[in-house]
């Protein structure tokens, strides 16, 4: 009990940076998006799809390792290596070869498939360690991802304005680093041996009750989510210019980090929280939190930093503290043998719903400004947090959280 004791803390750990600086791909392309728009004059169209193309990449990636099961095929570590490294080079070739918009989508649209090998794979490697403890152990690993999504914003605001190159070759050493470090991973006592391909796995996820409920919560959280990281910081630039801030871009820059960073610690807390109280109140609550900051986020605009920068803290913290709970509830109600397809399905189908709502915010800004832009995401916390709660009245919820629920 000893070893595995000292062992789930120490995979824990190494999956947990690997984790950190492979994410760090995700919006690397978005950090510097202002830069390459005006370098490459892109339209605000195809500056969106620096993101977009990450986030449909990774849902043709996640549905095709759920479909062949490719989670659940190879080993984790081999495959979270090859998929960190790939999106690595992928990056490094922007910065170095790269000098328009469509070749600059195309290769953001293979990161983000190797991505489907980094996301869904560390959370199940987590889940292969810790069979009690489950959320806090899924809460830090996503934590991780947030901090490392948040990063290429800090790295822009401390000396890449003006320097897309050096965001881009950072977060691309950083996730070759992170593919390097975790083939010291080993494989927990509570993962299954590899299962072989079986097409009619995806016919029992997508059947299962408390999975499609799980995973409805995760759509509209999913909703809500990447469209504010992706659009909060030219928001909060916004914001500090009609509220007459100096230096408004660069305060912007460290503003987005600290607003999708401090996710890390939501993510952490929640996952302890949820193993004691039950995952589906501790997502209730960060859904109704996150949703009541979209209908606020028009009040604040233009507000002083005493307002602004503690309103959007606080949005930060919550808008992504349930994240890891879905992924977690799925663990625990899908198919021992095919949990990591199970993952990879709801990962796809939840950033296939990204894409919409990134796309959205755009042109609802062109309609009403930035002050009232946010309020259409309010949907997806008010349809996830309906699925909890049923979910929480099922006999399903004594599968999650211990019985907690």
């Amino acid at each position: 009990m000893a070893a595995i004791a000292n062992g789930k803390w120490r995979a824990l750990i190494l999956v947990g940076i690997a984790e950190l600086f492979a994410m760090t791909l995700w919006f690397s392309g978005t950090a510097v998006g202002p830069e390459l728009a005006k370098m490459w004059h892109l339209s605000a169209a195809e500056t969106a799809w620096l993101t977009n193309a990450v986030q449909l990449g990774f849902v043709v990636g996640a549905l095709l390792s759920a479909t062949l099961t490719i989670a659940d095929v190879i080993r984790p570590r081999y495959l979270f290596a090859g998929s960190a490294l790939a999106g690595a080079g992928a990056t490094a070739l922007i910065a170095g070869f790269v000098s328009s918009g469509l070749p600059a989508i195309l290769l953001r649209f293979v990161t983000g498939v190797t991505l489907a090998g980094v996301y869904p794979t560390g959370m199940k490697m987590m889940a292969a360690w810790f069979d009690k403890g489950r959320g806090l152990a899924i809460g830090v690993l996503v934590g991780a991802l947030t901090v490392g999504s948040a990063s290429p914003h800090l790295i822009r605001a401390v000396g890449g304005i003006g320097q897309p190159d050096l965001v881009l070759y950072g977060t691309a050493g950083l996730a070759a680093l992170g593919g390097l470090l975790v083939l010291a991973y080993e494989d927990g006592p509570y993962q299954p041996e590899t299962s072989p391909f079986d097409p009619s796995a995806i016919r029992r996820i997508v059947t299962d009750r408390g999975v499609v409920l799980a995973n409805t919560g995760y759509f509209g959280h999913m909703w809500e989510l990447y469209a504010v990281w992706t659009w909060i910081p030219i928001f909060l630039a916004a914001s500090l210019e009609a509220s007459g801030t100096a230096n408004a871009e660069q305060l912007a820059a460290l503003l987005a980090f600290g607003t999708i960073a401090i996710g890390g610690v939501g993510a952490w807390l929640a996952g302890s929280a949820a193993d004691r109280w039950g995952r589906s109140l501790v997502t209730s609550v960060s859904m109704g939190v996150s949703g009541t900051a979209c209908l606020l986020a028009g009040i604040v605009f233009g507000s002083s930093l005493v307002i602004i920068v503690p309103f959007v803290l606080l949005w930060g913290f919550f808008i992504v503290a349930d994240s890891a709970q879905f992924s977690a509830a799925v663990s625990e109600l899908a198919d021992d043998s095919y949990v990591g397809s199970a993952l990879t399905l709801q990962t796809a189908i939840g950033f296939l719903i990204t894409i919409a709502s990134i796309q959205l915010i755009p042109m609802v800004q062109n309609m009403v400004g930035w002050r009232w832009t946010f309020i259409p995401l309010v949907v997806g916390p008010l349809v996830g947090t309906g699925a909890m709660l049923r979910l929480r009245s099922l006999p399903e919820a004594d599968r999650l959280a211990g019985g907690r629920g």
